[in-house]
């Protein structure tokens, strides 16, 4: 395991790996992307953007500097083999999770989030999850794949059954996918509406938090394969972080920035200012 300091870190996360409460990892892969490409380089873009941002949160009210975070850096990844590559992902989350530590991944696309949401769920099996999404993810599969980042949440009820799954800010999908979460999942079209009556109902219960940053609308984060008219606002975003600052937060991650597709840097500084406010949501 990698347990010494990554050369590059994401601004404020270089505590020794034994005294973090907090891992982060990069998971560089968009094998199954299916429309551009390009998620792969999120996490050395972020490391290198987060010098940009200061380490207090005004949001929050809380620094970096008071916590204890270790930056793994990024997990290395075969070519061509998807179900390699998750179970990489999930063996690395896996022996954060024995160590007592929460893990925080940077994607790569949301197909990274389902080993190591099972990871995680191993080890709290009455876990829920909190999903951030312009798309609903609930194909039983794409093309044919099962495994793919059109149907990662799909997957993930398989194991976590039903009630047990919150969606926000969903406006795209099949109609079949928003027919079968009215009996499966609890969504919520267009908005964050609704996040806190399901930070009330999930209570002291452990969940992991899954934000795929294609939830916020483009004019604010168009540096994504898929971009969606109609999303959150940043504002609305960091407001939801705020809500759920008091959950029994065991794992998170942030999925689907492609840096290319915006040559401003905007989205970049965005998705780096979401993680700070996450993982300082998640520290106690």
């Amino acid at each position: 395991m990698k347990t010494s300091k990554n050369v590059s870190t994401f601004m404020g996360f270089d505590n020794e790996y034994e005294e973090s409460s907090i891992i982060v990892f990069g998971s560089p892969f968009d094998g199954t992307t299916s429309f551009r490409p390009g998620t792969r380089f999120a996490p050395n873009i972020m490391r290198n953007e987060s010098y940009g941002l200061e380490t207090y949160s005004p949001y929050l009210d809380k620094d970096l500097e008071c916590v204890n975070v270790f930056d793994a850096g990024d997990l290395e990844f075969p070519f061509g083999n998807t179900e390699k590559v998750l179970n990489l992902i999930y063996e690395f989350a896996s022996e954060i999770v024995r160590d007592d530590k929460t893990p925080v991944m940077i994607g790569g696309e949301h197909l990274v989030s389902l080993p190591a949401i099972n990871a995680v769920y191993e080890k709290y099996n009455h876990m829920y999850l909190i999903h951030f999404d312009a798309h609903t993810d609930l194909r039983e599969d794409y093309m044919g794949e099962k495994l793919s980042h059109a149907s990662v949440i799909k997957r993930v009820w398989d194991f976590l059954g039903d009630n047990k799954i919150y969606q926000f800010g969903i406006r795209s999908g099949e109609k079949t996918e928003f027919e079968w979460a009215k009996e499966h999942t609890n969504l919520t079209k267009f908005s964050c509406d609704g996040l806190a009556e399901a930070v009330k109902e999930i209570g002291n219960s452990p969940v992991y938090i899954t934000i795929d940053l294609d939830v916020l609308d483009p004019s604010i984060f168009s540096g994504t394969g898929t971009p969606e008219p109609g999303g959150i606002t940043f504002k609305e975003m960091v407001e939801a972080i705020n809500l759920m600052k008091d959950l029994n937060i065991v794992g998170a991650d942030i999925v689907e920035l492609s840096p290319q597709y915006d040559t401003s840097g905007v989205s970049n500084a965005v998705a780096c200012k979401i993680l700070r406010e996450l993982v300082l949501a998640i520290s106690k």
